[in-house]
This record gives structure tokens, sequence and C-alpha cells, in this order.
């Protein structure tokens, strides 16, 4: 097990791939078999490198097998608290389990695994299952039989799927006419979505400050304070993954180079600079997310985990970190309002610009639309709920299909 984010990498497009498991004997060229997908200690390599998958977007491990003990590692580690009774422990295991067969499956860098489980049937994926020799914890073969059985019945809606409309469908989706959302006007709705972020007044000098005093503190007792509390740690163990991974020293520094290496001055405005004005595509949407998004939500996260009396969340309130300023309104980072914000961008998207719409709506009903990447979740729009409004969405732009339809008539 170690931690790096996947979601921190270029997404290559699909090649050659070479298959093998441990400790190093190939079990086949291009496809893999269901057996040895199925079987814990299997690993799958890609031009002759691991292919690794994260359970919390962070924590990465080879193989299914490498998984377990750390499942069981974080059981033990909640056990004595007094709100952790048995049937919660199970619920724990079970639900870090289901995660890590997924994130498994469902690969950023590999689409061979999602191809073997959805080109085999239920009953020859039971049959894989009982053959496994590999010791495994409860609930696995009812936890890869409802991965096959979701994913039979969803299409993953990002930005390097293998399906055209899967990719249209994702927040990264660059819009060659530009998208207009309050006032100005954006290469993407990724655009929007990070831009919004930052406050109207905050400057590169500003962002640049904050990083400096971030580099000059030692972040383990703050963490520390995150992790030991099962409060704060469960229901936001991504986030807090998230800032470990973010508020070490040198990637700090990774988002000072970037800011360097973008070129952009000192008295730019953050959230203008990443709007379309005289050119468009300055930053491209992973550029939105990996260092835009990324850094604002460090900024925003640190304020909501911070003590009232630390001195950095005081700062990071003069910056206007304390919330998302939009227009005359403020709502939290973390709060239901700023949710609501994704789908109100998606009425724009796909019920007044008509090209995104038709793509939108004629994906049959009885696919869900859904979105997995690793794992990784997101503390200002949970998936779950991303994924919702996006099955909203699509109704939305279905009736209004028909009204408009019946209209002319």
């Amino acid at each position: 097990m170690r931690i790096f984010s996947d979601r921190n990498r270029t997404v290559s497009r699909w090649a050659f791939f070479l298959f093998t498991t441990l400790p190093g004997t190939p079990v086949g060229a291009q496809l893999i078999p269901l057996q040895a997908l199925v079987t814990p200690s299997t690993v799958i390599s890609k031009n002759g490198q691991p292919v690794t998958f994260a359970v919390h977007g962070f924590i990465e491990f080879h193989s299914l097998s490498e998984l377990f003990p750390y499942i069981e590692s974080q059981a033990q580690r909640w056990k004595t608290d007094p709100g952790m009774d048995q049937s919660k422990l199970r619920a724990l295991r079970r639900d870090l389990l289901r995660r890590g067969i997924e994130s498994r499956v469902v690969s950023m860098v590999d689409e061979r695994p999602l191809e073997t489980l959805l080109t085999h049937t239920r009953s020859e994926l039971q049959q894989a299952l009982r053959q496994v020799k590999d010791s495994t914890p409860d609930g696995y073969a009812e936890e890869f039989l409802a991965v096959q059985d979701k994913w039979k019945h969803s299409l993953n809606c990002w930005s390097a799927a293998p399906s055209i409309p899967a990719r249209v469908l994702s927040n990264w989706y660059p819009s060659e006419e530009g998208i207009k959302l309050y006032g100005a006007i954006y290469d993407s709705t990724e655009h929007f979505w990070q831009a919004v972020k930052y406050h109207p007044d905050v400057t590169i000098a500003d962002l640049i400050s904050l990083l400096d005093s971030m580099s000059d503190r030692d972040w383990s007792s703050w963490l520390k304070r995150l992790d030991d509390d099962p409060k704060i740690y469960l229901p936001n163990a991504y986030a807090v993954e998230f800032l470990r991974h973010n508020l070490a020293h040198e990637r700090l520094r990774w988002f000072k180079d970037e800011l360097s290496r973008q070129r952009v001055q000192p008295s730019e405005r953050a959230r203008t600079l990443q709007q379309r004005t005289t050119a468009s595509f300055r930053f491209s949407a992973y550029e939105e997310k990996v260092l835009w998004g990324d850094l604002a939500d460090v900024f925003h996260l640190v304020y909501y985990f911070s003590s009232p009396e630390d001195s950095l969340r005081r700062t990071l309130a003069e910056r206007h970190f304390d919330g998302i300023y939009l227009a005359d309104r403020r709502f939290g980072f973390i709060s239901e309002e700023f949710r609501s914000l994704m789908l109100e961008i998606w009425k724009v998207k796909y019920l007044q610009m008509p090209r995104f719409g038709e793509v939108i709506r004629f994906i049959p009903l009885e696919i869900r639309l859904s979105h997995f990447l690793n794992d990784g979740d997101s503390p200002d729009i949970p998936i779950p709920i991303y994924v919702d409004y996006l099955n909203q969405i699509r109704d939305l732009a279905r009736a209004a299909s028909a009204r408009s339809e019946e209209h002319a008539k």
C-alpha cells in the first residue's frame, strides 16, 4: 500500500497492455481472463508497470490481496471507539471491500478489467469466484457480483471514457463556443466550477503568500487530530487523505512551481484569469482540476477543518476562503447550496445548448449515468450527489424536449 494520487497523473488513451501475475509469470497478452481478474493475488500490468488502484483516491494497492490487510487495519483502528459496534465495523469492512473491488475493475488507465467483467455472465462470474483459492474476506463474492451488476447498467462519464457520449457528459469536455455562466464565459463547466472557488478579489500574490505560510508549518499534529477522531475521519476520509497528500512540503512547492510555469502575474485575479477573455483555453480542463481546483480545495478544507483559534484560519478567511462567493451570495464550501450549483450550470449546458442536450437525451433510461474515478470522491460535491444530479439533468432534458415537440405540433 502506498499513498499517491492517480488523479494527478495525465490520463493516457488505451494502448497495448501486458498482463502478468506475481511473481512475474505471464498469464496473457491483451485480454484478462476472468479467473485471473477475481483472484486477489493478481497484479495487472501495462507496459511492464503494475496498474494500481485506490481507496479514497489516494491509498493505492497493486492487488486485492494488498487491500485486505488495509481493510482489517481500519476495522481495528476504530473498534475501541464507543460509537462503533460490531454491525458498524462489518459495514465499514464491506464498504471498503466494495470500494476496492470497484476501483480495481473500473480503472482510469486500463479498460480491460471492466471489459472482462462485462463480457461474462453472472453465472460465469459466480463460477470463477467459487474457484478462487486465495483467502478472501466475508462478502468478497457478493461485492464482486454487485460491481458487475452496477456496471452492466451504467455509463462512466469522464473525460477519457471510450464512449463519446460519456466523454461529452464530463465537466472536462471543452466547449468551442464557450459557456456563459453568471456573466462570464468559460471554456468548460470545469473551468467555472474551479474558478468560482476563488473570491473575485483574490490575486496570485495572495495565493503565493498563503502557500508560503503553509510551507512553513508542520502539519503532522494538525492531521493527527483529524485522523484520531472517527466523527471527522470516517465521513470525510477522502478529504483527509487529500489534505495529507497536498499539505506535504513537496506538493505545496509543486503548486508554487506550477503558478510560475503558467506565467501568471502577481496582480492577476485567480477567478478572472480562468475565464475566457481575449483567448480561449488558456488552461486545459486537466490544469483546472489539478492546479486551480486542488489548490482552492486545500485552502477551503484547511479553513473548514481548522480550529477557530488557528491564526491560519483567520488568514484564510481574510482571503475569502471561508466560503464560496458568487454575485451577491455566499455559501459554505461543504454545503448543499454549493453542491446544487452544479445542477444549475448543467441546466445551461444541457437545456440551453442544443448539441449537448441532444447527447444526454438519447442515452437510454435503462442506462444509469455514473462517475467513478479510482474511488476518488470530492468534498465540494460528493460523487453520489454528482451522479444523482447527472441523472436528474437527463430527465429534465428529455422532459424539455418532449414539451418542445408537443408545442411544435
